[in-house]
């Protein structure tokens, strides 16, 4: 299943320099980690702002809820999710067969 999500980060600006660089380093080494596993498949930054647009590929909404809830600066974040299915006019082709939906099994 893909998932288009949007993360606003809103670190308190009374958090100690030292506190959030911690945060920043567990959070970008747990990320590079779930985007090797390929679960994480895009990752994009909103240019001007402390947000980013990711593309998700995991098995259900509990999987990507999971994913979202052990990020490091979860609790300082504004998370929308978006389900994504494949457009029939899509000229390119669909990797994945769960991407296609039911029709391509």
């Amino acid at each position: 299943m893909l998932f288009l999500v949007r993360m606003d980060v809103h670190l308190p600006p009374s958090m100690p320099a030292a506190q959030s660089d911690l945060i920043k380093s567990r959070e970008k080494a747990y990320s590079q980690k779930i985007q090797r596993d390929g679960r994480w498949v895009h990752l994009w930054r909103v240019a001007g702002e402390y947000a980013n647009y990711s593309v998700f590929d995991v098995a259900s909404n509990d999987e990507l809820h999971e994913i979202l809830s052990k990020l490091p600066l979860f609790p300082y974040m504004d998370i929308s999710v978006t389900p994504l299915a494949h457009h029939p006019s899509d000229i390119h082709p669909v990797d994945d067969a769960r991407d296609a939906g039911p029709e391509a099994t």
